[in-house]
């Protein structure tokens, strides 16, 4: 008989107070949950910086840049830094706090961080082009009962599952 004391949270706990997070966004903030639209703002807060005419005269950033509005002070900025800094309280109180590049034993860190930086470019990108990420689809889409947030529900985890069957040997055996 195991009676080692399971460390991690309950996942139905879990999802049960996401659910209630959830319903505190759309009261409090009139938006559902989602973390694109967070990194758009530092990225506009950024470009507003250091270029404030250019921030002004792009048709994109000038409507969050536009009456000495800084897109820096949106309640997606804390969200964002609660999310951070959320995971290393976590990390640190179940003793996880450690840098480890999880990998593919044939790739290298190097290797690896290079492409993790790439694949979050393209997310970044693609979040904006999508209007949104995929979290804040089923997430804020089923929230209000949406269909497209179920259709994204299906359609992330049957591609998911999907992915993962196919990249599993890439993963695991050496690329010759």
């Amino acid at each position: 008989m195991n009676t080692k004391k399971n460390k991690y949270m309950n996942s139905y706990v879990a999802g049960f107070l996401l659910g209630l997070l959830i319903i505190a966004a759309y009261y409090f903030s009139g938006e559902g949950l989602g973390s694109s639209g967070g990194y758009r703002d530092v990225a506009i807060g950024v470009i507003n910086k250091v270029s404030p005419d250019y921030a002004q005269s792009n048709s994109f950033t000038s409507i969050h840049v536009a009456n000495d509005h800084s897109p820096t002070h949106t309640w997606l900025i804390y969200e964002l830094l609660g999310v951070i800094f959320g995971a290393i309280l976590s990390a640190a109180l179940y003793g996880r706090l450690k840098f480890v590049v999880g990998k593919a034993p044939h790739i290298t860190n190097k290797k690896r961080l290079y492409l993790a930086i790439i694949g979050g470019v393209l997310w970044g990108i693609g979040t904006q082009l999508g209007r949104g990420c995929t979290s804040g689809l089923v997430l804020s889409g089923m929230a209000v009962n949406s269909l497209s947030g179920y259709i994204g529900l299906v359609a992330i985890f049957g591609f998911g599952f999907i992915f993962a069957y196919i990249f599993k040997s890439l993963w695991i055996k050496k690329i010759r």
